[in-house]
Formats: structure tokens, sequence, C-alpha cells
């Protein structure tokens, strides 16, 4: 009997122990339903054992805050997809410089007619066919590139009679040619993408001001190699320095405050310094060849027109005239440097005017010209 008992005691126990076992898988199952549940359960007793707690205003006001942050992100969104939409489709319209952001900002007697910020380099070249405070810039910038692209391949396809020297000629005009294609072929990129980002602007203002250094070196290259033809220890000293000093103001270019409107008079102070560079080799070969023969021979006249039109330009530009006196009458033409004189482009060019250099560069290849 006892042994029946132990058995059936046992059997029990292991029918127990497997129900039990059951029990555990569809608790394990259903535990985070039951978890959910219970800790409903707790808290609404606790909440209903609790006597109702107050919430202050400021907890309101953050809640409110927490949950209008997304709608009002989701909504910044949606309104900058449009206006990239419309920029990409050319919709845009110019704007006063009032509403322009800090980057945008240069030429504050240009009051109207900028264009917006247009991260889109399509919309960018689009807007050369547009109206704005840069289409001067652009398109006399544009132009000039083409013309002394054609006039540069042009000289060096030219047969080798009528060069004395055909290499070293050749040599000395391509340095004229490569300086003023590049400055304008890096003024024109940046006059039309410059509004694309802060980045972007920086980036192509650098490169401005950079072949605004290559054309003043180049400029002179010609001169001081048909000028002390038969000196060439000077010629080479002179050379060396015009480099040393046209690398030092782009060196100098790609400081990143050097673009800003605060260091206006200092980007005119570098390259009017470097323009002025040539006062030494030309009172060299003044006082060594005679003051007549600076004049006839050497073009000399020629090379203080040049002198004239940088100074000229350096201090309308840091001037800005003449949209200074008159804020706004000159948005679109005729601000700083297209203004009173074709002034040397040599010099950053006032955003919202354009600089007459072709004119200028046509002195230059005459007085080349007639050197040669």
């Amino acid at each position: 009997m006892s042994s029946r008992k132990a058995s059936a005691t046992n059997q029990g126990n292991g029918l127990s122990n497997s129900n039990r076992e059951r029990g555990h898988l569809e608790l394990a199952e259903l535990g985070p339903l039951l978890e959910e549940k219970g800790d409903q359960g707790p808290s609404s007793s606790a909440n209903a054992d609790d006597p109702p707690c107050t919430v202050t205003q400021e907890e309101e006001e953050e809640e409110v805050r927490v949950l209008t942050l997304p709608l009002q992100a989701h909504h910044a969104m949606e309104k900058m997809e449009e206006f990239v939409y419309k920029v990409w489709e050319g919709r845009w319209r110019v704007i006063p410089y009032d509403v322009l952001p800090d980057w945008l900002k240069d030429n504050d007697y240009l009051l109207h007619g900028h264009r917006p910020p247009m991260p889109s380099f399509r919309a960018c070249f689009k807007s050369i066919f547009r109206i704005h405070t840069e289409t001067g810039n652009i398109w006399t910038h544009l132009l000039g590139f083409v013309l002394f692209l054609f006039l540069g391949i042009l000289t060096m396809l030219r047969p080798n009679m009528y060069f004395m020297a055909p290499l070293q000629e050749k040599v000395v005009f391509g340095m004229f040619f490569l300086g003023a294609v590049l400055c304008l072929s890096f003024s024109w990129l940046f006059h039309t993408v410059y509004c694309h980002s802060e980045k972007v602007s920086r980036t192509f203002s650098k490169l401005d001001y950079s072949g605004i250094a290559l054309l003043i070196m180049g400029s002179f290259v010609p001169w001081l190699y048909y000028s002390f033809y038969c000196s060439p220890q000077p010629r080479l000293i002179y050379l060396s320095i015009v480099c040393v000093l046209g690398i030092s103001a782009i060196i100098v270019a790609q400081w990143d405050r050097f673009a800003t409107p605060k260091h206006r008079q200092t980007r005119a102070g570098v390259f009017l310094g470097l323009g002025l560079s040539g006062v030494v080799p030309t009172m060299h070969f003044t006082i060594a060849e005679g003051f007549v023969k600076a004049t006839t021979v050497g073009q000399m006249g020629w090379f203080f027109l040049m002198a004239v039109m940088y100074i000229t330009g350096a201090g309308l530009y840091a001037a800005r005239i003449p949209e200074r006196f008159f804020p706004g009458k000159f948005d679109i033409w005729i601000s700083s440097l297209e203004a009173i004189v074709p002034v040397a482009s040599d010099l950053p060019c006032a955003r919202g005017g354009c600089c007459l250099c072709p004119l200028l560069w046509g002195l230059k290849l005459a007085r080349i010209s007639l050197r040669t």
C-alpha cells in the first residue's frame, strides 16, 4: 500500500511538475502582454490611491514645445524643398540687400537686384541670362575670356618668321595670354556661382583673386623681356621679383577672411602693391636708356597708362564709387569699376558692376605689338 501511495504521489508530482512547466512556458510566451497589463494595473491602482498631482505651467509649455519642434522642422524642410525646386526650375526673384545672408553681403550700397542663395549649379549658370547685380560682371569677363583665348591661340599659331626668337617670344606671349585667360575664366565663374553656398563662394573667390595676381604677373613679363632684352641679368632679377611678389599675393588670397568686406582696402592694397612693383624696373630703364628712348622705344607711355589704371581702379574699388554717393542708383550697371574710366580688371570687381577689361587688355596688346 505504501509503495502504491508512493508511486501515486510520484506520478502526481510528475504530472504537477509537467503542468508547472507548461504553465511556465505559457507565461513566458504571454509575458510581454502580462507585463504591460501588470504595469497598467499597479500604475492605475497607484494613481487611484495617490492624490491628484498638479502640473505646472512650465511643464505644459515644455511638452507643447517638444511636440511642436518636429512639426516646425518638418515645415522647414518642406519650405526648403519648395525653395530648391523653384530655384532648380529657374523661378526665383531678385531680392534686396537686407534679406541676404551674411556671406552674400559685400557692398551695402547696392540695395536691390541681388540673387538669392541658390544651392544648384544649374540654377547659377542659368542666371547668366537674367538681369541682376552680377550680370555685367559675368558677361564682360566671359566675353573677355573668349576674346583672349582666341587671340592667344592665334598668336601661338603664327609662323616663326614673325618672331626673332620664336620659342622664347612665344613663351613670353603665352605667359601673358595665360594670365589673362585664367583671370577672366576664374572671374566669370566666381561671379556666376558665388551665390551657390558659402563654401563655394569662398573657394571661387580665392581663385578669382589668384587670377588677378596671375594677370599682373603676366602683364609684366613681355615688358620686362623686351625692355631688358640686352641686359639678361637685370631682366632675370626683375622677373624673379615679380614672380615672388605674385606668388605671395596668391598665398595671401588663400586666407579665408581676405574676401570679406572688412578687408576690402587690404585687397586693394595687395594688388596695388603688386602693380606698383614695376616702378623700380621702370626707373632703372629710364635712367639707363634715357627719358626719350624710354618713351619711344620702351613705350613707357603705355606702361604709365597701365599704372594709372591700376591706381584708379584700386581707388574706385576701395571707395566704392559712384554707388557710395548714390545708393540704390547703380545696382545693376555702372557700379564702382564701370563708372568713370575703363580701369584695370587686374583689380577685384565690385559685385554689382563690371570693369571694361577688354579695352585695357587691348591697350596692353597694342603696347606689346609696338614693342615687337
